[in-house]
């Protein structure tokens, strides 16, 4: 038996320092996918917090079908949406940090101009005002894909989604946030396809 499933075992007994384990193999992986799923610090901690609660409140009932990071993503990704929808922020809703070295939108350059990471740092803006406007379901699966790089498989477990939904919410999103990224007048057809268009890593 691993390490962490020995940390799950204890926890599902109650034994709070076996979870804390956990949150702290965890927390910075899920403070960054609610981090880009809200606007704010305050709501992507508020979020964390309450995908741990579930965790600890939930894991009687944690079977293992999947791993637990995968269940952790889900707990931590639908508490994201119920807040936005709660809270009806999805419209005003900023973007991910796209600040990390992950995002696909950021290519490669070992000696950027000046110039170079100005263009850069407008197209984070344009891309977070673009996440921005999307709808919480469209934003749940760009995130996890474009950012994250989960597979369509691992998406659909951690949204329990069927794999068709998942491709059709991630055709969706990409062509909402194609529309918008043209509509801002700052990138061509071709910029904003292959922007929009990536199929990340599987």
């Amino acid at each position: 038996m691993n390490e962490e499933q020995q940390w799950i075992d204890d926890a599902r007994r109650g034994d709070q320092e076996a979870f804390e384990q956990l949150v702290r193999r965890y927390e910075k992986r899920v403070f960054a996918l609610t981090s880009r799923m809200c606007r704010n610090p305050a709501d992507a901690e508020e979020a964390a917090q309450e995908a741990f609660l579930a965790a600890w409140q939930g894991l009687a009932f944690f079977r293992g079908d999947s791993s637990f990071s995968t269940w952790l993503y889900r707990l931590a990704s639908n508490a994201c949406v119920d807040l936005l929808r709660r809270e009806g922020r999805h419209q005003a809703a900023a973007g991910p940090s796209l600040d990390d070295g992950e995002n696909p939108y950021d290519p490669e350059d070992p000696a950027p101009s000046p110039h170079a990471l100005a263009e850069r740092a407008e197209l984070r803006r344009e891309i977070e005002a673009g996440l921005a406007a999307l709808p919480p379901e469209y934003r749940q699966v760009l995130v996890l894909r474009e950012l994250h790089q989960c597979t369509y498989d691992e998406i659909a477990a951690i949204c329990s989604l069927d794999l068709g939904t998942v491709k059709s919410r991630i055709s969706r999103g990409r062509k909402q946030l194609r529309k918008i990224l043209l509509a801002s007048g700052n990138f061509s057809e071709a910029a904003a396809s292959n922007q929009t268009g990536k199929e990340g890593c599987p």
